[in-house]
């Protein structure tokens, strides 16, 4: 406690007093004296050299995204920093707690255009809950602490720690006992009794409630307390895009996802319902479609621990701030027991069997149900999923990592999800590339269960250079499968719904992927017919090591159903004829 030690050190420290055991990142000029420093310190702190910044920032993404714990990422100054951009703003969409730390030039050539500076405070300013720029080393210990501190409470998201080099390198006995000072941050988590009570006259009225389950759950635990909600409503829940895993997709009372890429009935009854209680969503526009359409008849309530998300795109009638685990229980502690709910809602098994109805009336219509357009395909995209959905189910212990185009709607629709933090996505920034390096993070954090990563050619070409930091880091536990279709998928698929097929830079060349895996020292496997799907998925599983699966799939294949751009998520299309 009374040693001096130098910047680099104290920032070392400051991670393992809060609890940091990983770090992905890559070192450089500026950011040199803490790798020097690291190498005290490693068997306390693990450092995964990644391949490139932005692949590291997904990697802790991807980390934080399984553990629900602080992911850190490093990077050097200049293009060190902005190669960080990416992630920190896919992070601060999706709120994931992520620490992001680059080192900055010499104070003493601060501002004045310094080999490798860049202002990366001001670059990231709007993409992060916070961030600092540290020049006097004293203010290492509490800004560690406050920083770390904002990422994880409340509504988790990225902060950026950009420290000078000179900082680094300095020399003090640190004073490890700093109290933090937020007077403007201070989080709501228990919610308003007043709302609460308010929220429970509206569900009792309702005819035809609906729960709309959002990541909030998954980030708060909230897990058993929704299911307990929802029996004791006798409510129908829907998942959105990143509360897939929320509610076990066999629950009887789980009818599926909402919006762009959801289900008919499930959009359909957003849009008949009288009241819409939605958990931890923020009404994203690819939930909502036309938000001035969206639920007409519904009155909302919304549960969000961020205010400034309630009332922002959606007209709400009650209001509650608060955590959803906290906000759960407190409905349950004052609702009437199960016995009284169900007499209040003696028409809920009425309200199920219609949306049950609507679901027969569309399901046997929607292209990836209904095969017998695809007889005279070799390989379509979902005889794929049918399979891998079996196998990685009887297998148990997975976690899937998606990309972002049509292989990410079809993992979302037609796998089947029952653990929360098992789908891992980019959503509210689709980034492409974000899938490997998320299955980096994924792997190093669940080291005994199957991770696998389910890209497009597209993003698997933005990022699969991780591939090596994986066979460098020892880990085996990670399958990459590549829906390989010879185009940026979802673009093609609105050039050709909507721009009459004027495929304009969407036709995507690529490397022989399976030689390219054997490249990296991966098991390279290429799959071209239905029929060989299984047999490939099984060697995957039996290989203990990293595995690639080209999966060389029907190359114009749409996702349906979807809801075109601007319109009402009640007026989805269900194949290329409506478009």
């Amino acid at each position: 406690m009374t040693q001096e030690r130098t910047g680099a050190q104290i920032m070392c420290e400051a991670l393992i007093r809060e609890g940091v055991e990983v770090m992905f990142g890559i070192p450089g000029g500026a950011i040199m004296p803490f790798y020097f420093a690291m190498w005290e310190y490693r068997d306390q702190l693990r450092h995964v050299l990644c391949r490139h910044e932005q692949g590291a920032g997904h990697a802790a993404e991807g980390y934080a995204r399984a553990t629900g714990k602080l992911g850190v990422c490093i990077g050097t100054s200049g293009p060190g920093t902005t190669n960080l951009v990416t992630p920190i703003a896919d992070a601060m969409m999706d709120s994931t707690p992520l620490l992001a730390i680059t080192g900055q030039v010499s104070s003493l050539v601060l501002g004045k255009d310094a080999f490798q500076e860049t202002d990366i405070t001001g670059i990231t300013m709007p993409i992060t809950k916070h961030n600092y720029l540290v020049k006097d080393i004293n203010d290492l210990p509490y800004v560690f602490k406050e920083a770390i501190h904002i990422a994880t409470t409340g509504r988790p998201g990225p902060v950026l720690i950009d420290i000078t080099k000179d900082a680094m390198q300095a020399r003090t006995v640190p004073n490890w006992d700093v109290k933090l000072n937020l007077p403007g941050y201070k989080p709501t988590y228990n919610p308003n009794a007043k709302q609460i009570r308010e929220a429970i006259k509206l569900i009792q009225s309702a005819k035809k409630p609906l729960i709309m389950s959002g990541n909030g759950v998954i980030m708060a635990g909230a897990i058993e307390e929704l299911a307990a909600f929802a029996e004791r409503l006798r409510v129908p829940v829907i998942t959105t895009l990143h509360g897939i895993g929320s509610f076990p997709e066999d629950h009887p009372l789980n009818i599926g996802m909402p919006g762009m890429h959801g289900w008919v009935h499930v959009n359909r009854a957003i849009q008949e319902c009288d009241v819409l209680f939605n958990i931890g969503g923020r009404f994203d526009d690819r939930v909502t479609g036309k938000a001035s359409t969206f639920a007409p008849n519904a009155q909302v309530i919304h549960v969000d621990i961020d205010p400034s998300e309630i009332g922002k795109n959606v007209k709400v009638a009650v209001p509650i701030v608060g955590d959803a685990k906290l906000t759960l229980q407190a409905f349950l502690e004052a609702m009437p027991g199960r016995e009284d709910m169900a007499e209040l809602h003696g028409n809920a098994s009425d309200w199920m069997e219609h949306i049950r109805e609507m679901q027969a009336k569309h399901q046997g219509k929607q292209q990836y149900v209904s095969r017998a357009d695809t007889e005279a395909m070799s390989l379509p995209p979902h005889d794929v999923y049918d399979i891998m959905n079996r196998m990685i189910n009887e297998r148990g212990d997975y976690r899937i990592c998606t990309d972002v185009g049509q292989h990410q709607m079809w993992a979302a629709q037609l796998l089947d999800w029952y653990r929360p933090r098992t789908h891992i996505t980019s959503g509210g920034a689709g980034t492409m590339g974000f899938a490997v390096p998320a299955a980096l993070g994924v792997a190093v954090a669940c080291p005994n269960e199957t991770v696998w990563a389910v890209c497009g050619d597209g993003g698997f070409q933005m990022t699969n250079q991780e591939m090596a930091t994986i066979v460098q880091e020892g880990i085996t536990n990670v399958k990459v499968a590549v829906i390989n279709n010879g185009y940026l998928g979802m673009v093609r698929q609105w050039q050709e719904l909507f721009e009459n097929k004027r495929y304009s830079g969407t036709p995507l060349t690529g490397p022989d992927f399976a030689k390219l895996a054997e490249a990296y020292g991966w098991k390279g496997i290429t799959v071209e017919h239905t029929e060989d799907v299984e047999a490939a998925m099984r060697e995957a599983y039996e290989t203990d090591g990293p595995v690639l699966i080209d999966f060389r799939v029907e190359r114009e294949v749409n996702v349906f159903p979807m809801v075109p751009q601007g319109k009402s998520i009640g007026d989805m299309i269900t194949d290329a004829s409506q478009a």
